[in-house]
């Protein structure tokens, strides 16, 4: 297996396991259990950008252009009208 793909397999699973902690931390009662959680995904989301930052570096990651600034006001509206 390549480096690049050993990277972009960490960040798939590193990506996978910010969800699992987000849902787990929607359950929890628990407040200081909810605050671990919180912590341990924080630092999660650190690692991958940092490893996301490497993989871009090096080429093994290309991250999609950037949105438009009516795409993303046209988002935010749906979203908005969906909440309501």
């Amino acid at each position: 297996m390549q480096e690049k793909d050993m990277v972009n397999d960490v960040l798939s699973m590193t990506k996978a396991g910010m969800s699992d902690y987000t849902r787990a931390i929607g359950e929890c009662s628990n407040q200081n259990l909810r605050q671990t959680l919180q912590q341990m995904r924080n630092g999660d989301e650190q690692f991958q950008y940092n490893l996301y930052q490497i993989a871009e570096q090096k080429n093994y990651y290309k991250a999609a252009q950037p949105a438009n600034q009516q795409d993303m006001m046209q988002v935010k509206n749906q979203l908005n009208q969906g909440m309501q």
